[in-house]
């Protein structure tokens, strides 16, 4: 948190918070017994992950940082994006150009339009995903909006919602309670939650902005 961080240490530093969050979460996950044989000759018994396949998705660009912890503990794993654009105005996600378009040609007031949809910018999701454990990843959450999105894409490509992860190295109560109300099956893993979040939608005490201390484009 402190301001005077060196870019390297915050690096360092970030990584090892990653680390220790995917791998807690990853003890949420199904697990059954099965034996096996030590190479003295004698059974053992451990637990696996038994059931489907375990997806990374990040949202990016901060979330990406996250990937490289992941793909360090799960051998194999897929990997999904997703971009979604935040208005620094709103701290929401930005309307869709198309959707204002289709909304005004109605004569709709577009100010006043709960509806319209939020702008997606990009996405990349691995096929066959409706079945996956999916580990969402963003660095931060603050009012949650863009968590939320990427949860409903995810729920729009039939992933199970008890099957979801959002984990975050830092969210403020705000987004906790945001994403936990829309949707009370997620599983929501954080390293530490703030109190507030500021008229820029930023959060209190909070971290700065995570991707641009991570990438040094402050």
């Amino acid at each position: 948190r402190n301001k005077d961080t060196t870019r390297d240490e915050f690096i360092f530093y970030s990584k090892r918070l990653m680390r220790l969050l995917i791998e807690h979460a990853l003890s949420f996950l199904p697990l059954k017994s099965v034996t096996v044989e030590t190479p003295q000759g004698t059974m053992y018994e451990g637990k696996r992950f038994h059931r489907q396949r375990i997806t990374g998705v990040s949202i990016l660009r901060a979330g990406e940082t996250m990937e490289q912890a992941l793909t360090a503990v799960c051998k194999d794993i897929r990997l999904g994006k997703i971009l979604i654009q935040t208005n620094l105005d709103t701290g929401e996600p930005e309307v869709s150009p198309a959707a204002a378009w289709h909304a005004a040609t109605r004569h709709q007031h577009l100010t006043n339009h709960p509806a319209l949809p939020p702008q997606l910018h990009y996405l990349r999701l691995p096929k066959e995903i409706s079945e996956d454990y999916v580990i969402l990843m963003d660095s931060t959450v603050s009012t949650g909006a863009a968590a939320m999105m990427a949860v409903r894409v995810l729920l729009d490509h039939d992933v199970q919602e008890d099957r979801i992860f959002l984990l975050s190295l830092l969210m403020a109560e705000m987004g906790v309670h945001s994403v936990a109300y829309a949707f009370p099956r997620v599983h929501i893993i954080t390293t530490a939650v703030d109190k507030r979040v500021n008229e820029e939608f930023h959060i209190i005490p909070g971290i700065g902005n995570f991707g641009d201390r991570y990438f040094g484009t402050d």
